[in-house]
Formats: C-alpha cells, sequence, structure tokens
C-alpha cells in the first residue's frame, strides 16, 4: 500500500496473503460444488418473478425459465444472495438505506510483465484518488482506478487511454504501458452504498444483497462467503427443529450487524470522494515507519479484526511512533 509517507508493508510472518481470482474462474467454482452437494437442485436460467407470501411471511418464489415456464418454488427460508441490485431484496420491501459514492471505477486485465511484489496486490492511497494492481490466474494483472467524480470525462472519453495514463502516473508506477489490454476497460459511475435489513419473516439476505459497500476495499466476495456461513449457522438449529425459525434469523441479523456495522460506517464515509482525516492520515503514517502499527493496519483493512479491535491498538502505537519520529527529526 502506498501512501504520502512511503510504502506501507506488514512484516512477511504477519502480512494477509490472498488470492486474486477473476471471476469468471471463480464462478463456476463455486457452481460445481453447490451442484455436488447433496440435496442442491441446481436450476439455471430462472429468473426470480415474484415471493410468495404466507401467513405475514415469504414462503418461496415464482421463477421463470427463459421460455417463459413460471414454477412455484415453496420453502421455509427464501435466501436472496442475488447481488447489489438483488432482484429478491427489491420484491421483499426490506427497509433500506442509501449513502453516496463519490468516486468512479474503471478496470481491466493486462498481459505483461509482473508489477512489483507480484503476487501480491498494490494499492495506492493518493488522497483522495485510489489505483491498484491486482496479479491474478493466467499470468494476468488487474489494474483499477478509483478517482473522485470530477475524472469522469477523461475516463468516459477513452477509458483504456485514461487508465494507462493514470496508473503510469502513480509513484513507483507499475509497468501498465509495457502490458496490453486483453479486454476493454470497463467502468462503473453509479455505486451507491445500500445497507438493507437482512433479515424478514421466511427471509434472509446475504453478500451484496444486504450490504453493498463501496468496491475500493475488495470485501464483497469475502462478506458474501462469510454472511452465508453466519446465516448457515444461526438457522441450522431451527431447520433442524430445535428452535423456530424467527430465532434463528435474529440471531443471524445480529451477528450481522455486530461483525459487519462498523466497517460499513467507516466505508460509507470514506466513499463520499474526501481526503484521509486525521486519525486516518496518524494511522497511515506510522504504518509507513513501524512494522507493528504496519501490520495492525493490515489486519484491520484486510477485515480479519473489526474496527472496534482495530483502533484501541492501532491509535496509542500510531501516536507513539509520529511523537518518536517528530522528535528524531
Amino acid at each position: 500500500m502506498w501512501t504520502r509517507w512511503g510504502w506501507i508493508e506488514a512484516p512477511p510472518e504477519r502480512a494477509s496473503r490472498g488470492i486474486d481470482l477473476r471471476r469468471e474462474v471463480l464462478d463456476p467454482m463455486v457452481r460445481s460444488m453447490a451442484a455436488e452437494t447433496p440435496g442442491v437442485e441446481m436450476l439455471l436460467g430462472w429468473t426470480v418473478m415474484r415471493l410468495l407470501r404466507e401467513g405475514g411471511g415469504f414462503a418461496g418464489v415464482v421463477a421463470r425459465d427463459r421460455e417463459g415456464e413460471e414454477r412455484e418454488l415453496r420453502a421455509r427460508l427464501t435466501v436472496g444472495a442475488d447481488g447489489r441490485d438483488s432482484k429478491v431484496a427489491e420484491l421483499s420491501e426490506v427497509p433500506v438505506k442509501t449513502y453516496p459514492h463519490n468516486r468512479i471505477a474503471y478496470g481491466g486485465y493486462f498481459e505483461g510483465p509482473p508489477p512489483k511484489h507480484s503476487p501480491d496486490g498494490l494499492i495506492w492511497f493518493l488522497d483522495p484518488h485510489w489505483a491498484a494492481a491486482f496479479p491474478t490466474d493466467s499470468n494476468l494483472t488487474f489494474y483499477a482506478a478509483m478517482p473522485t467524480k470530477a475524472r469522469l470525462p477523461e475516463f468516459r472519453a477513452n477509458p483504456e487511454a485514461a487508465l494507462v495514463k493514470f496508473l503510469a502516473d502513480v509513484p513507483e508506477a507499475p509497468p501498465i504501458r509495457e502490458s496490453r489490454a486483453i479486454e476493454p476497460v470497463l467502468g462503473k459511475i453509479d455505486m451507491t452504498n445500500r445497507m438493507r435489513k437482512p433479515v424478514a419473516p421466511g427471509l434472509a439476505l446475504v453478500g451484496d444483497a444486504a450490504l453493498a459497500t463501496d468496491p475500493l476495499f475488495g470485501v464483497g466476495c469475502g462478506w458474501a462467503f462469510q454472511s452465508a456461513e453466519w446465516l448457515t449457522e444461526g438457522v441450522l438449529p431451527a431447520l433442524q427443529g430445535g428452535e423456530s425459525l424467527e430465532q434463528g434469523l435474529e440471531r443471524y441479523r445480529r451477528r450481522h450487524k455486530r461483525e459487519l456495522g462498523m466497517h460499513a460506517f467507516l466505508i460509507h464515509d470514506y466513499a463520499n470522494g474526501r481526503r484521509l482525516n486525521p486519525s486516518e492520515r496518524i494511522m497511515f503514517s506510522a504504518a509507513a515507519r513501524d512494522p507493528k502499527a504496519a501490520a495492525i493496519l493490515d489486519e484491520f483493512a484486510t477485515r480479519k479484526i473489526r474496527p472496534q479491535d482495530a483502533l484501541p491498538r492501532a491509535l496509542p502505537r500510531a501516536l507513539a511512533v509520529n511523537v518518536r519520529h517528530a522528535l528524531a527529526r
């Protein structure tokens, strides 16, 4: 992670390591695992048209295939896992809060020399702009830019040229000019943050259907898998007959809020396109100067620990590191 105070890199023994896979690789893997799970019936090409209601709650869906045939799928629990623009969430009319987003996102896959520190990803906090280089499968690199909307005209005019120039101009730039785009550079302009109530009688939302935040932080797929696991753990006793489904859904709702609520608050706050605030500058500058401060920031930024657990550790150390740095000057 580059900041104006220098590179932030956690000690190798404490740094987070991840795997960047393209969705065209990841999605088939997930579908195959689901299809091979006992009790799962996969229906491809069907679209949810309506939700079934019964006794004050939801009782399944009406789906339509490509030929126009409709089918009722009844269930004790209906799960919406259909992304940021969730049709299930829309049909359920669960309460939703929206938060503005004042950055744009453009990115594409490039073939060429690997960036520095590959296979680890690199990000640049350019305050307030943002850029990234993520080595991925097949020896490709995903280059991304998320500047404020003030830069929209140049990206809209020529997305690939604007992306290449943007990444080539960052400090210690990656080798994007020596690389070739293997597909058109795509952009997204409207990324309004949405926070929905994740449960209703007989219904639950997971992933972006429940909480769609600024993609700058790359939490979408991770939170989708995590929230699905929390839902499973929450409702399992009910589905086994040990308690009511309402109890299980309430357990899931509480955990979803406890684990992700403060993360979402901070992400939504930064999504308005603002510059780093004093606390963030203190923590970033300390992390660039001190390995232990960098390790704490790494744990927080990769969502291994919640903000309420990270900040009491990060801020005191960051203050001490910056005071020592000031006195040594």
